[in-house]
């Protein structure tokens, strides 16, 4: 039977329709998910506090310190050293912090094992790849270059991207409207409760890692699925949450 214009008209406007759907999207993190960040931060911090004679700060104080962007890690920093900070030296002490870290990126930060693998991967399989973290843009985006993972994420959006930060759902929906992204296809990877909470507020599925730098263990953030490596987080994984949350 002959196809009508209308009718094949009808068609191609179906088939457009659906060759527009937004493929899925994976988050990540980039501090303790992503990249190993925590010799560097560490180093750049204790270069900060050492200009007020503080006592360096360790690897034990990581979990502590690290996840909640610069202006924090400093604070905090004050806090464990029992030490009073008012605001002309923290205006100071950041912009030593920042002048430190970005001097010497990516100095010792690597990404995780496995993590470009698992990024080739997601990216074969036809999923849209980005990074939302709480770090400053400016340290963000220079970090993931000088790594060579700049290819890798379309869309890299930063703690001072948008008025508003994780754990607020707000950060990740900018995130999914540059990435072109729909919410109802996103899935969010990460380490601490900035990331798992903002999922949840987002209302989008979550993956926690085990190796990162969250406080808590992992078990208690809260996530879908929690994993010990990136060999995990495979194509079907994500397909899996995404069905499931659906």
């Amino acid at each position: 039977m002959p196809i009508s214009e209308g009718s094949a008209a009808a068609s191609e406007s179906e088939t457009a329709g659906r060759d527009e759907t937004p493929a899925p999207l994976v988050i990540f993190d980039l501090d303790g998910t992503l990249v190993d960040t925590a010799p560097d931060l560490i180093d750049s911090l204790n270069h900060t506090i050492e200009a007020v004679g503080m006592q360096p700060v360790t690897f034990d104080d990581v979990t502590y310190l690290v996840g909640q962007g610069v202006k924090v890690m400093i604070t905090r920093a004050f806090e464990l050293r029992r030490t009073p900070l008012d605001e002309a030296t923290f205006t100071t002490l950041f912009d030593r912090f920042m002048a430190h870290y970005a001097a010497h990126m990516p100095g010792k930060s690597r990404p995780y094992p496995g993590a470009e693998t698992c990024l080739s991967n997601l990216a074969a399989a036809g999923f849209g790849l980005a990074v939302c973290t709480n770090k400053a843009e400016e340290l963000a985006r220079p970090l993931i270059d000088r790594l060579g993972l700049t290819d890798r994420f379309p869309t890299i959006t930063g703690g001072n991207t948008f008025a508003v930060r994780k754990p607020d759902a707000g950060h990740i929906f900018g995130t999914i409207e540059k990435a072109g992204a729909s919410k109802n296809a996103t899935v969010m990877v990460g380490d601490s409760i900035n990331d798992i909470l903002a999922a949840r507020n987002a209302n989008i599925p979550s993956i926690a890692v085990r190796f990162g730098y969250s406080d808590v263990p992992a078990e208690e953030l809260g996530a879908d699925r929690i994993v010990d490596h990136f060999d995990e987080i495979t194509p079907a994984l994500i397909r899996d949450l995404i069905a499931a949350s659906a």
